[in-house]
């Protein structure tokens, strides 16, 4: 019910981006913004649906269960970047893989304003990244059920997480928590022309 009711209002979030136009100064194509917002949902769609797999089962995961079960959500976040000209990855205060950290002041502030306000699902500001002026969309990801089996209390933590990340930080979740976000930026419609036609 939540999950339908979350697209509702993302749906109509993306609807809005062409009600309510952007800023002056920014340059981001709405119709890439409401592409991105779209492809965002889809991807926690495969999240929560590969995860729901592990509902269930008897046997502990292993590194097999997070390749089928976690990679393919990474490897889907790397193909909408290299189609579309976007950065999209998962980010976290709490990571278990160091590359999901925050990479900047604006996503720790992002995360903190998902922490405060637990109806929040997504939001897009403007940023400037490496250099390149864009929007970039954030979206709440939050702790289901299954997710448990690898983020529940530390010390039921499967073996394989214990041995492959040391350093983890990314347990004693319970459901309902904010596990992390997803973050899209799309660069300004101008910069993404010019490096069109530079590739031409």
């Amino acid at each position: 019910m939540w999950k339908g009711f979350y697209r509702l209002v993302i749906g109509l979030f993306a609807i809005a981006i062409y009600l309510i136009p952007l800023p002056a100064q920014a340059e981001t194509n709405p119709a890439e913004l409401a592409k991105a917002i779209e492809a965002i949902e889809n991807l926690d769609l495969m999240r929560s649906g590969l995860a729901s797999t592990l509902e269930g089962r008897t046997e502990p995961p292993t590194l097999q269960t997070m390749k089928e079960v976690c990679r393919p959500v990474g490897m889907q976040a790397i193909k909408l970047s290299q189609e579309n000209g976007w950065q999209v990855k998962q980010i976290a205060s709490k990571y278990r893989n160091p590359s999901h950290a925050p990479d900047n002041l604006q996503a720790k502030i992002a995360l903190a304003r998902f922490e405060q306000d637990p109806k929040l699902m997504g939001f897009w500001q403007r940023e400037t990244i490496n250099g390149e002026a864009g929007t970039r969309y954030y979206r709440r990801i939050n702790v289901e059920a299954s997710c448990l089996v690898c983020h529940g209390q530390k010390g039921d933590r499967p073996q394989f997480v214990k041995d492959k990340y040391p350093e983890d930080l990314a347990y004693n979740f319970n459901v309902g928590d904010l596990r992390g976000m997803y973050a899209a930026f799309i660069p300004d419609l101008q910069q993404a022309l010019s490096d069109s036609t530079s590739n031409d």
